[in-house]
């Protein structure tokens, strides 16, 4: 037998040996939900960033620009790298909002996942490796294995309120790493970097020739304190920054998301080309929904505060109620609307969620999740979307858990 017959198996269509590892516990630990739904148990969802779950709605801009576009034959393809109204709002947006200059150029994808895909696609070759932190959003990991390139974990330091461990970062720089993955402000765990952290890590890539894959989706959910985009730091630093409408715009069912380069021309023209090459091959990113960026970015921000209000609150609400928990401990998240919850006493984090579901009908997403791990400690991250009865129930079915486990 040939080494290619003995590779694959002939009882069936083989898949990639690369896509075996690839997991997304956050939506994995709902197919065990939906049985015990369907059995008649009350299920408390605390699992999936997803706005519109809860008592939250797209912005109306964003429903004016699609049904606009819809009933004024914008129906057919767009130009591959982004409707032009859309890249010059989001390239202004950048620039005049966010500080971003050195702009080489911009573009939309399906979702702001499809825009860190091409990102890294175009990067990357087999052996490679690029610093991801841990915990980290498991999409970059996801997209890595398929590609063949190693994830190399830096840690985020719990001890300082999640900040990244810049020495332990560069310890992990070989020949053959690419980028550095910075998700800021951060999910799982809801931190802001200070702009001294950040500028270490843009230290670190000039000094190495990497390229920093900069997400900012949460960017505008700012809870407590300031947010500053690393591409403004320094104009010489190589950086792809990751937006869209999904959180801010509360919209991510629509799939709108970009990517803005910025640093020297000379060192990002070959790359910048490369993604246009991708685009050119997956036609476009959603035509109607592209008509939604500029009238969002340039005028849809009047929710903003009421949002933001009811996030606190509803934060607030999950820490007290954490702190009353033995056992339990948070660091309070200051973005995003997620908070990263530690579980002493606890060796296998995605059973004590499944016990927890199956015990008390709540869900939330496993640390080892988000390539997470402590030996004897346990983590879950939990979205505090839900209104603050479901939360506040919620809570009070994890310290009955809680309290029967340690009996």
């Amino acid at each position: 037998m040939t080494d290619h017959q003995s590779y694959y198996r002939k009882d069936c269509i083989s898949p990639s040996h690369n896509t075996a590892n690839i997991r997304y516990a956050i939506r994995e630990v709902t197919v065990l939900a939906r049985r015990l739904e369907k059995a008649g148990k009350r299920v408390l969802y605390l699992n999936i960033g997803d706005p519109n779950v809860y008592d939250f709605d797209l912005v109306d801009e964003a429903k004016a620009a699609a049904s606009w576009a819809l009933t004024h034959d914008k129906n057919g393809y767009a130009p591959s790298e982004g409707l032009p109204e859309a890249l010059e709002a989001i390239v202004r947006d950048a620039r005049d909002r966010q500080g971003i200059h050195n702009i080489v150029g911009a573009y939309t994808g399906n979702g702001a996942s499809e825009c860190i895909d091409l990102a890294l696609t175009a990067l990357v070759n087999p052996g490679d490796n690029v610093l991801l932190p841990t915990p980290t959003y498991p999409l970059y990991a996801a997209i890595l294995t398929r590609l063949g390139v190693q994830a190399r974990y830096y840690r985020l330091d719990e001890a300082h309120a999640w900040q990244p461990d810049v020495a332990h970062m560069a310890s992990l720089v070989d020949a053959r790493t690419r980028a550095v993955v910075v998700i800021n402000p951060n999910n799982p765990t809801g931190a802001i970097y200070p702009e001294a952290c950040l500028r270490k890590i843009i230290d670190l890539a000039k000094a190495n020739n990497l390229l920093i894959l900069n997400d900012e989706i949460y960017e505008r959910l700012i809870l407590e304190g300031k947010h500053v985009s690393l591409a403004s730091l320094d104009e010489e630093a190589c950086v792809v920054t990751f937006n869209g409408l999904s959180k801010s715009y509360l919209g991510p069912g629509i799939r709108m998301g970009w990517g803005v380069l910025s640093g020297p021309q000379e060192k990002l023209a070959d790359y910048y080309d490369t993604i246009l090459r991708m685009l050119r091959a997956r036609l476009c990113a959603s035509h109607i929904f592209q008509w939604a960026i500029r009238p969002c970015l340039e005028g849809g921000q009047k929710h903003l505060p009421g949002v933001l209000d009811k996030l606190r609150r509803r934060r607030d609400l999950c820490m007290a109620k954490i702190a009353g928990i033995p056992g339990l401990s948070c660091v309070a998240p200051l973005g995003s609307f997620y908070a990263f919850v530690r579980v002493e006493n606890v060796d296998d984090d995605t059973k004590w969620c499944k016990d927890l579901l199956e015990a008390k009908g709540v869900v939330v997403v496993p640390g080892s999740g988000f390539d997470y791990h402590e030996p004897g400690v346990g983590y879950f991250r939990i979205v505090f979307l839900p209104d603050e009865a479901v939360l506040s129930e919620a809570f009070d079915k994890i310290a009955e858990f809680e309290f029967q486990r340690s009996r």
